[in-house]
């Protein structure tokens, strides 16, 4: 970090979690997993803001986590059906977007405390809940997510209530959802009487559709939240012109927790509280893999865990803030064979308006193709032309992109979309 940086309260807490960490990582020595990681000769380096060593330690992915769990996590005396008998821990499970579920343990109401953590970065939404501590939600997401968050099977209102949350739908492939099934939903919202929504962007924008073809709108919401996948551009459109009302992002994973938030500067802030990031194997350009440690998790922590998505680090003079580019397994490449992400695709759609949602593939010999899922009538002529013209200027195809319109596109086995899809790589 720059010498030249005003000395701001976000600054002072990034540069307090080396020291953080290292108390940490003597404590972590005695999680089996961890008890043969050459965690001797960690120490501050000359700058307050670096622990030197910390990167020889190995990376953390699924299959560390999965193998011999829970006992790999578990310290000495400590059994999980006791645990969960004693109701001090949960188990979840993530949604297999990037490969096969795996479990996932942490303290009761860990999740719901790092996540409120992670929502006050943003002083708009912290505002709200410091005048509303008991404000409500209501959740749209997909039903094959995980068992914490999502349902797969007819579930009674009562059933879908938990808390101050209300989870809406139960449909996995939302552009088969009938008006009857969302209008059933938006009475539900109203009901409610929620603060924010909280939602998958394709589910969230599809809805916001509904609502706007109705003219319904629901007085008591303050923001909406998209969380669970990549926010495209297209669906925050959507979902700030259907509801007037702010749209946040906030990012992380079952197996992290939340990591950025939004701010109402549309930067995505660090919660240095919750984790330490690390940007790996960055290119020309900055972007790399993003590994996590986890620092609140104490039945489960992580070290420098692969979360298999790209990043970029952007350093500013009042502190730290990030640019989430997509998942690792989303790249696509242009004919010099260079990385082309997710957001980098996505920007192209800046402007755009007639599109719902759409999937950009890429086949061999470097041939694209896109999909995408009109809204009304569509995009004009113009527009969707313009829109070609940068994302060949951006990828450099073999050939003219074949553009098709479609009445859906369908989700991955877990429930998610992809944006981008190399078929080429796969």
């Amino acid at each position: 970090m720059g010498s030249d940086m005003l000395a701001t309260s976000e600054i002072i807490r990034e540069t307090a979690q080396p020291l953080r960490l290292r108390k940490l990582l003597s404590e972590w020595r005695q999680v089996p997993m961890y008890r043969n990681y050459p965690f001797h000769g960690l120490g501050a380096g000359a700058e307050t803001d670096r622990l030197v060593g910390f990167e020889r330690l190995p990376f953390t992915g699924k299959q560390e986590i999965r193998r011999d769990f829970p006992e790999n996590f578990l310290r000495p005396g400590q059994n999980l059906d006791q645990l969960l008998e004693q109701d001090v821990v949960e188990v979840e499970h993530t949604s297999g977007t990037s490969d096969d579920q795996l479990s996932v343990l942490f303290k009761r109401g860990w999740w719901d405390t790092q996540e409120e953590r992670a929502l006050r970065l943003n002083p708009f939404v912290s505002r709200i809940l410091e005048e509303q501590p008991d404000a409500r939600r209501a959740t749209l997401t997909t039903p094959a997510c995980n068992g914490r968050v999502c349902f797969s099977a007819w579930l009674s209102r009562v059933n879908r209530t938990m808390g101050k949350t209300l989870f809406v739908n139960q449909a996995r492939i939302p552009f088969l959802m009938t008006d009857e099934e969302m209008a059933r939903m938006a009475a539900e919202i109203a009901d409610w009487s929620p603060q924010f929504l909280e939602v998958d962007p394709v589910h969230g924008a599809w809805f916001a559709l509904f609502c706007e073809r109705q003219g319904l709108r629901f007085p008591s919401l303050r923001f909406v939240l998209c969380s669970y996948e990549f926010l495209s551009v297209v669906h925050r459109r959507i979902l700030q012109r259907a509801f007037g009302i702010p749209v946040f992002n906030l990012y992380g994973s079952t197996e992290t927790g939340h990591l950025l938030m939004e701010d109402e500067r549309g930067e995505m802030k660090p919660s240095y509280e919750n984790a330490f990031l690390e940007i790996i194997e960055p290119d020309g350009q900055g972007r790399g893999e993003l590994v996590a440690t986890t620092l609140t998790n104490d039945y489960m922590p992580l070290i420098r865990y692969r979360i298999g998505d790209l990043a970029e680090r952007q350093e500013r003079p009042y502190g730290t803030s990030y640019i989430v580019h997509g998942r690792l397994r989303d790249l696509l490449g242009d004919k010099t064979g260079r990385r082309v992400t997710t957001w980098d695709v996505d920007q192209c759609f800046s402007g755009i308006s007639g599109i719902a949602h759409y999937q950009l593939r890429q086949a061999k010999d470097n041939v694209f193709s896109l999909r995408y899922v009109p809204e009304s009538s569509g995009p004009p002529a113009k527009e969707l032309n313009d829109l070609v013209s940068r994302l060949e200027t951006l990828l450099q195809p073999a050939d003219r992109i074949d553009v098709e319109s479609v009445s859906l596109l369908p989700p991955t086995p877990s429930g998610k979309f992809r944006l981008t899809y190399n078929a080429a790589a796969s």
